[in-house]
């Protein structure tokens, strides 16, 4: 083949050492071009547009990475699928022996138009492209990325300093508190940022597991107040999303941890799903489950200033969801909390001779109170949960915007440009 004939691609790739699987480039992609199995990410060159629209939310980096290579020999799914490292650059003498040189203009296979596009109505609402990938304008700095395979800290040792269940359920699906110290190693976090725990011991191909996310539940000044701590809200993984049972393994590993037992810890990982500080700022807080980590970080750190007596803040909405009340996280905290100081709605889909409710139920039954917020530009809205919830709360957040009169193409446009809306689903 002549050189002028060759096709040359930037393929796409994912970086395996420092992905943390938290599936926000696959649920963003607009092509559905990224797909992943139990152990890696990946990205298909047939199908990928270059659009970008995966790279600025990945919490790592991971997702930004290319190679030049010739078309005919672009990484299949196949291959990316077993990798544990990202191959390296193609060498001239490689691409050479492709019939790719540098003194030979290679033929530049243009950037697809979007693939895949939905169609019109419902179909192409797409909840996804509408989260924010920039921080509100008020939060603070966030740090991230300070352990992990590519630092020259790879990991950083924590030691469990208090592990409780928050759930009322039996042991089989229970919710634990688990709190981690890490001593005189500098550590700090944000409210709605994430660590990664990496579990000991191998897959059943004899490979280490690969490191687990899970969000914060704790304020930037510790779970206790001062302290080098931070706290994570762990459901015990019995069955997966189908219900077929399978043992999840970082779940166990963090819920069957004793005090003073260590476990490895990266991150932290996040520099947009952050809070406002700006004092008069509103957040609306939206969650199921674990979800609520997030949440109960952000909710604890206003509570924390409120009783220093030296700030007034907006108001505080959350709308909260599971299956039943006994399986809420933090149910007995939460209906201690000041009602002038947080509006609580709670959704239950299980419960006993009672009609199934949503979080999204609840949103539209508070419309004449969203509405104001969705048009206030000092109110951001935080969305956490299963990925299942991430369309029904946002389409209801369309409903009230439109029963209101909103123009809701232009504010959602602004939610996402302005870092007033934030999607953080698994």
């Amino acid at each position: 083949m002549d050189a002028s004939d060759v096709v040359v691609i930037k393929q796409h790739l994912i970086d395996p050492e420092i992905c943390i699987r938290c599936n926000t480039c696959e649920a963003i992609c607009p092509v559905n071009a990224i797909s992943h199995d139990s152990r890696n990410y990946v990205v298909d060159a047939a199908i990928c547009n270059q659009c970008m629209a995966c790279v600025p939310p990945c919490p790592t980096g991971s997702i930004d990475n290319w190679r030049t290579m010739p078309r005919p020999a672009a990484y299949s799914l196949e291959a990316q699928f077993g990798w544990d490292v990202l191959p390296p650059e193609l060498s001239a003498e490689e691409l050479a022996a492709a019939g790719v040189t540098a003194d030979t203009a290679p033929a530049v296979e243009p950037v697809p138009a979007v693939l895949n596009a939905a169609v019109s109505g419902e179909e192409a609402f797409r909840s996804a492209a509408l989260g924010a990938t920039v921080p509100p304008w008020s939060a603070a700095h966030a740090y991230a990325n300070l352990y992990g395979p590519k630092t020259s800290e790879k990991s950083i040792a924590a030691t469990v300093v208090g592990n409780v269940r928050v759930t009322e359920v039996g042991r089989d699906y229970d919710t634990h508190h688990v709190v981690l110290d890490f001593g005189a190693m500098p550590f700090p976090v944000l409210e709605g940022q994430s660590i990664a725990i990496v579990p000991p011991g191998t897959d059943d191909a004899g490979r280490p597991h690969h490191p687990r996310q899970y969000s914060i539940a704790s304020p930037r000044n510790g779970e206790r107040p001062g302290y080098n701590n931070v706290s994570l809200t762990i459901k015990r993984v019995l069955e997966d999303h189908q219900g077929r049972p399978v043992r999840g393994v970082a779940s166990n590993y963090l819920c069957d941890r004793k005090v003073g037992d260590t476990v490895d810890v990266i991150g932290p990982f996040g520099i947009s799903f952050l809070m406002p500080n700006h004092p008069k700022s509103h957040i609306v807080m939206i969650c199921t489950g674990t979800g609520s980590a997030p949440m109960r970080a952000m909710t604890e750190w206003r509570r924390r200033l409120r009783q220093s007596g030296k700030f007034e803040s907006g108001k505080l909405m959350l709308f909260f969801g599971a299956r039943t009340k006994e399986e809420l996280p933090y149910f007995g905290p939460l209906q201690s909390l000041p009602k002038d100081f947080i509006d609580i709605n709670l959704a239950f889909s299980r419960t006993p001779g009672a009609p199934k409710r949503y979080v999204q139920d609840l949103m539209r039954e508070r419309a004449a109170d969203l509405a104001p917020l969705l048009a206030d530009p000092n109110a951001y809205f935080y969305v956490c949960g299963l990925k299942a919830m991430e369309d029904g709360v946002v389409l209801a957040m369309r409903d009230v915007a439109l029963q209101a009169g909103l123009d809701w193409d232009t504010l959602a446009a602004g939610l996402k440009r302005q870092g007033r809306l934030h999607l953080e689903t698994y």
